[in-house]
């Protein structure tokens, strides 16, 4: 039993080790492709991994300090990060290509504006209820299920309400045109 313990741990650890990498590289070229730009993706791959950090250190505390659960199931951080990655970065296409296609008629802040206006409904309405999809799983008596639906409920709340609505907004807006960089025909 606990020779099964130890290989399933370190291979958990060398799979997200593994594939955590490859998926921001797939996601940061996906979109540097589709921004034409490559420091508006960087923010972006860096906000999403600052949200998936800070769900997983509340979760840490919830769990730990607060419940004291026993330990984590080894692949709990690999799904959590790929089911908050896959969401976030949805927001974030969402977001941003919108943004793009404001800030090339309007210029990069009242751009910013523009694209908050018309996402900010849609990705609210979204989180919510992708949260509270999320959430449903932590009634099933299993506690790696109840670990992921927090974090993952959690997370995407956070990446709604935070990320999105606030720091990615305000980010750009501070960069100004230079997050487009080094896209041409942006104001």
């Amino acid at each position: 039993m606990t020779a099964t313990a130890v290989d399933t741990n370190e291979a958990s650890i060398h799979d997200r080790n593994l594939i955590i990498p490859v998926v921001l590289v797939v996601i940061l070229v996906i979109l540097i492709l589709l921004l034409r730009s490559i420091l508006a993706p960087v923010l972006l791959i860096l906000t999403t991994v600052l949200s998936f950090g800070t769900a997983m250190g509340v979760a840490a505390l919830v769990f730990n300090g607060i419940f004291d659960f026993p330990g984590a199931d080894p692949a709990v951080p690999l799904y959590g990060f790929i089911f908050l990655v896959a969401l976030g970065i949805d927001y974030n296409i969402f977001l941003m290509t919108r943004v793009r296609e404001e800030a090339l008629r309007h210029g990069t802040r009242e751009g910013i504006l523009r694209g908050l206006t018309v996402t900010g409904g849609v990705i609210t309405s979204a989180g919510l209820v992708l949260a509270a999809t999320f959430a449903a799983l932590s009634v099933i008596p299993i506690l790696f299920l109840v670990q992921i639906a927090f974090i993952v409920a959690f997370g995407v709340l956070l990446d709604t309400f935070v990320v999105r609505s606030l720091l990615v907004p305000a980010l750009a807006h501070d960069i100004g045109r230079p997050v487009w960089w080094p896209a041409r025909g942006i104001r």
